[in-house]
């Protein structure tokens, strides 16, 4: 390859001496990587002769845009699932279904997935499905539903037929079984219970792998992604070695078009010591595929009150939530990643969860301190100043989702108190305390749509535009921090800041281009029309309007 690109207002996302952010007019891209940036004279000087030249015809040019928190997988398998994210009703929920299931011809006795029902998003009943509800969608097929969040899954009578558990289900430490008045289970598994309905499928194969993060992959492009930092492990039920194999194999052949640092989700002692004895470490791999930190969950959600609290929910006083790890299998795992060298990223959302978190990370970092060990929190919504203090002084990243806000503006004060609802999605105190804030969107949790991950970082408004004057505004970022999130920072967040995140001579060539300038536009009315006009990977087109 051998490219200029000119005509752009290409806004390389380095900061001159003066703090403005970097502009140029061209740039040259030779075999992939970006090999002179400046004015198009100056870039046309140091090209090799008969080099393409490609107008741009004045469109915005960003770095690509990194997700530092999603799942592939299992953003493919919505992809080609039952999508429930827009049912208003139960009743639409069982009419959708059915359809799928008709229009597909799936034969009885096949298990039926779906994602994405919020029941609060139900105007008939403001409620969980359950085993009856699915029932009426079929009784044939066994179903799993799992809501929006992730934290739930509701299955019918067909599935815990195969699952043992029509009439009894033994309780799950750091889950929960819902049962009816008789004790009969009603379908409903959440968090470290949901296993048991996982168990019971049959696990994916290596193609049907290969399919969901094909899937993915187009998905991502149009969207302006390039690099997704991904949790898949779980999956497959943790079989992480068929993950990797599909993924190695994958970048061996020439098929794997997206680049992916995996978070290594392995929340079982066994696991991670079986994981370490194969001899795997964070920064193992190439530009498209790395192994990425260790993983695992402390809490749920906070629309399904399974995030930990330290003190009870303000609109459930009976409960502080879910804790999935005692927290001595908690401090011995991280004990166990910190002692091998592994970057670390934990899941915690609520308030007990990230104390929790914070204080098996200290443990560890005393008892085998490290350098340049940037761990992180993913997710960190539920916050007062004192933890956020505790970022800094322990060196920590935030993965943070503003999309989270455009669903959690409407609980959010209900669910902890305003109180804490203050002190919490507190992203420009990160910024200000000084701690590295990357952005995702825990797709197929929240949609993979980066400007609107923009727009509730700099706006904290739902995409509706309400509240008016936003969420507690004086946690608004601004669109420089909001992007950086996205890019350098991201970069940051993997190692690999020397190869990605910005337009800079030696960085890989991934970028988007964008009808307009987003730093120059009024964010509140303008932000949302923004258009991904293409998006670059290694210097070539992999989506274009």
């Amino acid at each position: 390859m051998n490219r200029i690109f000119y005509n752009g207002n290409i806004i390389t996302m380095e900061n001159l001496e003066d703090g403005s952010l970097q502009k140029v007019d061209a740039m040259w891209v030779k075999d992939g990587d970006y090999a002179a940036i400046g004015t198009l004279d100056e870039v046309r000087a140091a090209a090799d002769e008969g080099a393409e030249e490609i107008d741009l015809k004045g469109a915005t040019v960003l770095p690509a845009f990194v997700d530092t928190h999603m799942h592939v997988l299992a953003c493919g398998m919505n992809l080609n699932d039952v999508d429930l994210f827009n049912a208003t009703s139960i009743q639409e929920c069982i009419e959708v279904s059915r359809k799928y299931i008709e229009d597909r011809k799936i034969p009885a006795g096949q298990w039926v997935r779906s994602r994405g029902w919020n029941q609060d998003k139900f105007t008939d009943e403001n409620r969980f499905l359950n085993r009856y509800d699915l029932d009426k969608i079929s009784t044939e097929h066994p179903l799993a539903y799992t809501r929006t969040c992730g934290h739930v899954i509701v299955v019918n009578s067909k599935a815990l037929e195969i699952m043992g558990a029509s009439e009894h289900c033994d309780p799950v430490p750091g889950g929960v079984v819902e049962v009816d008045e008789n004790g009969k289970p009603l379908g409903i598994f959440a968090e470290n219970a949901r296993k048991l309905v996982l168990s019971a499928q049959p696990e994916f194969t290596e193609e049907e792998i290969r399919t969901f993060i094909g899937l993915t992959t187009k998905f991502a492009h149009e969207h302006g992604v390039t690099e997704i930092q991904s949790d898949c492990f779980k999956d497959v039920n943790f079989n992480f070695e068929k993950v990797l194999k599909v993924y190695r194999e994958m970048v061996e052949e020439g098929s794997l078009h997206l680049r992916v640092y995996e978070q290594c989700n392995l929340p079982r002692i066994d696991l991670l010591q079986a994981f370490l004895d194969a001899g795997y470490r964070t920064g193992q791999g190439n530009d498209l595929f790395r192994i990425g930190p260790f993983k695992v969950l402390q809490d749920g959600s906070l629309g399904a009150r399974t995030a930990l609290m330290r003190k009870p929910y303000a609109d459930d006083p009976s409960t502080r939530g879910v804790q999935f790890l005692p927290q001595e299998t908690l401090d011995t795992l991280v004990e166990m990643a910190q002692k091998a060298d592994m970057q670390i990223a934990i899941h915690a959302i609520g308030d007990g969860a990230i104390e929790s978190v914070l204080n098996a990370l200290d443990r560890a970092q005393k008892m085998y301190p490290r350098e340049d060990e940037r761990h992180g929190l993913i997710h960190c919504q539920i916050t007062d100043l004192p933890l956020i203090h505790r970022f800094k002084e322990q060196n920590l990243i935030a993965y943070i989702q503003p999309i989270f806000l455009n669903y959690d503006i409407k609980i959010v004060n209900d669910r902890v108190g305003d109180d804490m609802a203050k002190t919490s999605y507190a992203w420009k105190s990160f910024v200000d305390e000084g701690v590295l804030i990357s952005s995702g969107s825990d797709c197929p949790v929240e949609s993979l749509d980066i400007i609107d991950n923009l727009y509730t970082a700099v706006c904290r408004k739902m995409l509706n535009g309400k509240p008016e004057g936003g969420h507690y505004p004086e946690q608004c970022l601004t669109m420089e921090e909001a992007v950086k999130a996205h890019t350098i920072n991201a970069a940051i967040a993997s190692f690999a800041e020397d190869r990605k995140g910005s337009i800079k001579v030696g960085k890989i060539a991934d970028f988007v281009l964008l009808d307009q300038d987003i730093f120059e536009i009024d964010p509140e009315t303008e932000l949302l029309g923004t258009k991904l006009l293409a998006t670059y990977m290694d210097g070539e087109a992999v989506f274009e309007a």
